[in-house]
């Protein structure tokens, strides 16, 4: 999706070169998008409808078949065609008034005819833009679906027609015209849209250039940067991969040029473009989707991350730092790294958007439709300032193309994930997939845990954050909240599986993507990855114990925790990387750092008094390492 953005930019087409069938299609669905964001939404079923419509069409002209020949040109068009047609039947069709007759008449075959074609069109539009992965989860819960009657024990069901499958996918509201396509026809286009205007106005490149301005001089600074850019860039890009091809760009060939490897270089671009989809304000579009679900503002949402999310990257850039140290990397030179004020007396202008963002969803609670639409806007008047970032006309349409290309991706997985939904409600599949990891999990909760972690990234492998998240909260929510977890704890713990599933083994879609800049090995950079990014596979089960973490709790508890969990995280890279106050070479002892960080890391406080006993013991055997080692040195000299 980025290729695309690289390609609109610098561009030097006339004006009426740009206006192909693509664009005008891609700026008509921009227009309805904005149009009822700001002057009121449609009914829910045409105004998800005519979403998915739009980036059905948008797909398969953007996305044709590979193959060559006559004959994949006229199949393509037919899908096309075929798109028109469900869409002109699906607009008649999608009344309240139709919709409640067909509820008590049933479907007639003109009905089933259209929406069995409707589902094949998401499925092959999802397999052109989302790849395989999703396409096979979708097919094998309609296999479920249809032959569940011959599975034993419980996962068995009394199986249902292809006619109950089309009615519950298609022509209600728990299928796939559902929630997760209501958050992507409201909330994500728009904030993928913003996002577009960001990078088209300049402001992409300067949060780069002031995050190496901040960091460049810091060892570990071209790593640094990719941290602290990656963070935020990948908060507003619903895809881990997209946003390391974006930020990547630039980061991880500069991270090879200092003196990382090739291999870690992808990792740190990989881990920290991840950890983006975990940090607020928009999580990759998760938030909006989990204050759906459970029924709740999005700014609890929001700030119930924020402290986990921030424990992750303090975890990512200590480690990455330590890397520097132990590696012998030099600081940038000076010359090399732009100046800090003058920096960000150029681009101070870009933050202005991104305040009246925060301010319009947390301080004054508008909707987040709203509070993006006013984020655009700021960003096109801020773009103003300058010369050399003034957005014309023509600048602003390619922003609104590409803001529309990048969200494609999200709603064609939020269809498909709708799918998914629509028959684990039909077939009880989340009843019986809870009974079932209580069961093997003997009522223990740490089992649970485990057991749902494992579901939660084998489900989310290939998979955009946001329809990992979707499917994985409709099995794994329900088994958690059952044994006692908070709620906002329950979704929290399986979003963070659902978005490590990028950089596990072997899927791992945003390791493969930093290997094609850092060219090297995906699965070496994806093991690297994983250790770098060991933070997100801790923190879930610290704030499932220990709900003060997501700011359940006390004032007093809270703060205590939030302070012990910085220091846990701290030591959490000092064990990991092996180097605290020197090199630490035995096993052991990092072992004991290891679990110092995991005891701060927990919210219990005789967890926390051990830990700190441990880190004392610790620190004394390094001190005394480090004095053996300089006197050495000295007498070598």
């Amino acid at each position: 999706m980025e290729q695309n953005s690289n390609s609109l930019v610098g561009q030097t087409k006339k004006w009426y070169q740009e206006f192909n069938l693509i664009f005008i299609i891609a700026i008509a669905m921009s227009i309805f998008q904005l149009y009822t964001a700001n002057f009121g939404l449609m009914t829910a079923m045409l105004q998800r409808g005519i979403h998915l419509y739009f980036a059905l069409t948008l797909i398969f002209l953007i996305k044709p078949y590979k193959r060559k020949g006559i004959f994949f040109v006229v199949l393509n068009w037919v899908c096309i065609a075929a798109t028109v047609v469900v869409a002109v039947y699906m607009v008649k069709f999608a009344t309240p008034q139709l919709l409640t007759a067909r509820a008590i008449t049933g479907l007639t075959r003109a009905d089933m005819y259209i929406g069995g074609l409707l589902l094949i069109l998401i499925l092959e539009g999802t397999r052109r833009i989302c790849g395989l992965p999703m396409v096979i989860i979708a097919a094998l819960f309609i296999l479920y679906a249809r032959f569940g009657q011959m599975l034993p024990g419980m996962l068995a069901h009394r199986g249902y027609s292809l006619l109950l499958i089309i009615n519950q996918s298609i022509f209600t509201h728990e299928g796939v015209f559902g929630i997760p396509l209501a958050v992507s026809s409201t909330f994500v286009i728009l904030f993928v849209i913003f996002g577009a205007f960001l990078e088209l106005s300049g402001a992409g490149q300067f949060f780069i250039d002031i995050a190496f301005a901040m960091t460049g001089r810091t060892r570990s600074g071209p790593a640094m940067t990719a941290v602290v850019a990656s963070s935020f860039m990948g908060s507003i890009n619903g895809v881990a991969a997209a946003n390391v091809v974006t930020t990547g760009a630039f980061t991880i060939p500069l991270m090879s040029k200092v003196g990382y490897s090739n291999v870690m270089a992808g990792a740190v671009e990989a881990a920290a473009s991840t950890g983006g989809q975990i940090l607020p304000p928009v999580m990759g579009a998760s938030a909006f989707i989990m204050a759906e679900v459970l029924g709740i503002g999005y700014a609890q949402v929001a700030l119930a991350a924020t402290v986990p999310a921030l424990l992750y990257f303090i975890s990512v850039g200590y480690m990455v730092h330590l890397e520097a140290i132990k590696r012998g990397i030099k600081a940038t030179e000076i010359k090399n790294i732009p100046n800090f004020k003058k920096t960000l007396v150029n681009g101070i202008q870009f933050l202005i958007p991104l305040i009246v963002l925060i301010h319009y969803l947390l301080i004054v609670r508008y909707t987040p439709t709203k509070a993006a639409i006013y984020a655009i806007l700021a960003t096109v008047l801020v773009s103003m300032f300058r010369k050399n970032t003034r957005m014309g006309a023509m600048t602003i349409l390619r922003a609104l193309e590409l803001g529309v290309k990048n969200s494609l991706i999200v709603a064609s997985a939020c269809a498909t994930a709708g799918i998914v939904i629509g028959i684990v409600t039909i077939t009880g599949l989340g009843l019986r997939f809870s009974n079932m990891i209580i069961s093997l999990s003997g009522n223990s909760l740490f089992l649970a845990l485990i057991f749902t972690a494992i579901t939660c990234i084998i489900l989310g492998m290939g998979l955009p954050t946001s329809a990992a998240y979707i499917i994985t909260a409709t099995l794994g929510g329900p088994v958690l909240i059952r044994m006692g977890v908070t709620p906002i704890a329950a979704h929290l713990f399986i979003l963070y599986f659902a978005v490590v599933s990028v950089i596990t083994p072997p899927v791992a879609i945003a390791a493969y993507a930093a290997a094609g800049i850092a060219n090297d090995d995906p699965l070496k950079i994806a093991v690297q990855a994983t250790r770098l990014g060991i933070a997100a596979y801790v923190i879930p089960f610290m704030f499932v114990y220990g709900p003060a973490l997501v700011l359940v709790g006390t004032v007093p508890k809270i703060i205590l925790a939030i302070i012990t969990a910085l220091i846990g995280s701290f030591l959490l890279a000092c064990g990991v990387q092996g180097y605290m106050v020197t090199c630490v070479k035995s096993i052991l002892i990092r072992a004991l750092i290891i679990f110092a960080a995991l005891s701060l890391i927990s919210t219990n406080i005789y967890y926390n008094l051990a830990g700190v006993a441990v880190v004392v013991v610790v620190l004394l055997f390094q001190f005394r390492q480090k004095k053996r080692e300089t006197v050495a040195q000295a007498a070598a000299i």
